[in-house]
């Protein structure tokens, strides 16, 4: 992408991260690279730092994801009220 990176907030980087380290599921609200907006339970497995930006990797219903963590729009927990 040739924006430049957004970091997100610590609460929600903390989530990420605490929902990785404990195998934990949460509902991610992010807009895809085709710009459109979805919706889904993922798997977070890692967030890092590469190329200036921090990154998401996941499992979801389609298979693994990588996702820019400044696409992301809201986060909540895996029953999705949070």
């Amino acid at each position: 992408m040739a924006e430049s990176y957004r970091p997100i907030s610590c609460i929600d980087h903390e989530k990420l991260e605490f929902a990785a380290l404990r195998r934990q599921p949460l509902w991610i609200t992010y807009v895809d690279e085709t710009g459109a907006k979805r919706r889904e339970r993922l798997y977070p497995r890692d967030v890092y730092t590469r190329a200036g930006a921090e990154w998401l990797e996941a499992d979801g219903a389609s298979g693994p994801l990588t996702l820019r963590l400044d696409r992301i729009d809201a986060i909540a927990g895996s029953g999705g009220d949070d």
